[in-house]
């Protein structure tokens, strides 16, 4: 049975709000120094990056509309299969400035779909 695409852009929102609370608080000196936020968003990236992977083999046309899809899964790729050189510096960087735009597409892809 073939997945709805909405559940791969819930997936995807729901990781966006999770890695966004796991820094509430943390600045950029913080971060490196916290070694379980960093698992969880590292994991929570993962997801997003597999995510839209499935969704971009489900759904092309839908997930051409995310920016950046092709960076995002080879980001997802870079913390799984090179995860002993990982940049803590790149991952708060991605945290910062590519979470919130990527959460308001997923967000108003979903309000589209008529799934929020």
């Amino acid at each position: 049975m073939q997945r709805d695409p909405r559940a791969f852009l819930w997936d995807v929102r729901e990781s966006a709000v999770q890695i966004q609370t796991f820094v509430n608080g943390m600045d950029a000196p913080a971060y490196p120094a916290n070694a379980m936020a960093q698992a969880a968003v590292e994991r929570k990236f993962e997801i997003i990056g597999e995510a839209l992977n499935q969704l971009a083999k489900l759904d092309a046309a839908l997930a051409a509309r995310i920016s950046d899809l092709p960076k995002i899964v080879a980001f997802r790729n870079q913390l799984i299969h090179g995860y002993a050189s990982v940049n803590v510096s790149t991952v708060w960087n991605v945290v910062q400035v590519s979470v919130p735009p990527l959460l308001a597409q997923t967000m108003a892809l979903l309000d589209e779909l008529g799934t929020a």
